[in-house]
């Protein structure tokens, strides 16, 4: 009596085929691992720099209608920045990726005469640019006044102490790292995919496993797998050498490192079935790669990789906040850096369940086997 066929044995022996051909290749392998680490390295040599501009924001209630601000907005080195609510005004003034938080109240001294009082508030992740700041400032408090005759006022502000809070510092390694991670998982795993299930689709390996016992299903986990795996290695890799090497924040170490896998996987299983769509539709293995820019470089330039998208103008904004990619970095940049555990990240699952749920029943679709 003959034995059943075992799928699990053939599943394994899939995978375990698909994994060493993954390396041996090489320059693919050098490639998908060095490029992100070139750009860590490059990026997070970078400090969050002073330059010569400042980002401000206003206090809810800031009086605006003053010379002092007008004085202000003229400044070059000034830049202001609107929130919609003080939660994410905090959270950026937290991070340093705003300077200061500015209040401008008009106030009487105890011998009855009036002037503005000027209220900074900042923290330690500003420290490289908040003292140049207050300094331009009094610049700006004395260019005001000296333009005011002397008979109507003597001091028309007066800048107070600042309140600077300390906190953990965030570095530009804790925006850029999580960006090379996305960076790193998108390429690799499209170019992978959709070139390794075309190859085996026009050699007849994939017609041959389909007249075999076993299962359609197998045979895409088993090439899946050993792309999963791969790619698995390189996030670890990126991660170690970013926090030995470069001070990477992992908020609750191990577990951090833990959770930003988990969240890699998931990513990776959505970039899985993209892959095996470019690979069906396309007629030549020529059109894979303009096929995978189309979809990765947009997102490339407006997921956050290498620059925050508030550099965008509004209505882009809203598009980069439904890309895929932009949520697997969001979600990254929350997990390390804030702590946060992937549970806490649902806006960012949510919507790459969604994109999982379109993108899969698109693969259904047009999935060929021959």
């Amino acid at each position: 009596m003959s034995k059943p066929y075992s799928q699990a044995k053939a599943l394994w022996a899939i995978t375990k085929a698909s994994f060493k051909a993954i390396f041996s290749q090489p320059a693919g392998v050098f490639f998908s691992l060095m490029f992100p680490i070139i750009f860590i390295m490059i990026f997070g040599s970078f400090g969050r720099g002073g330059g010569v501009s400042y980002r401000i924001a206003l206090e809810p209630g800031c009086d605006t209608s003053n010379f002092f601000f007008m004085g202000l907005r003229k400044n070059p080195q000034i830049r202001i920045n609107q929130y919609p609510d003080t939660a994410a005004m905090n959270k950026d003034l937290e991070k340093g990726r705003i300077t200061a938080v500015l209040d401008i109240e008009k106030v009487s001294d105890t011998a009855g005469k009036t002037y503005y009082s000027i209220k900074t508030r900042s923290t330690s992740a500003s420290g490289n640019t908040f003292p140049a700041f207050r300094q331009s400032l009094d610049y700006v408090k004395l260019k005001v006044e000296s333009s005011i005759p002397e008979n109507k006022v003597t001091e028309y502000a007066r800048v107070e102490e600042p309140v600077v809070t300390n906190v953990k510092q965030y570095r530009q390694i804790d925006f850029i790292l999580p960006g090379q991670l996305g960076f790193s998982i998108l390429f690799s795993t499209l170019f992978g995919i959709a070139f390794t299930f075309f190859g085996l689709r026009e050699q007849l390996v994939l017609k041959r496993f389909y007249a075999s016992p076993v299962s359609r299903i197998n045979i895409l986990l088993g090439i899946g797998t050993s792309r999963l795996f791969f790619q698995l290695m390189n996030v670890i890799v990126l991660i170690v050498a970013g926090h030995f090497f470069f001070g990477f924040t992992l908020r609750h170490g191990l577990l951090t490192v833990m959770e930003i896998i988990l969240m890699s996987v998931i990513m990776l299983f959505l970039l899985l079935a993209v892959g095996f769509i470019f690979s069906s539709i396309s007629k030549s293995d020529n059109n894979i790669p303009l096929l995978i820019n189309l979809f990765a470089f947009p997102q490339m330039l407006l997921s956050g990789t290498f620059f925050t998208i508030e550099v965008f103008p509004p209505w882009l904004q809203s598009v980069c906040r439904i890309l895929p990619l932009t949520q697997y970095n969001d979600a990254v940049r929350k997990i390390s850096f804030e702590g946060l555990s992937i549970l806490d990240c649902g806006k960012e699952l949510g919507i790459l369940a969604i994109w999982m749920l379109v993108i899969y029943a698109i693969c259904a679709k047009v999935i060929k086997w021959e």
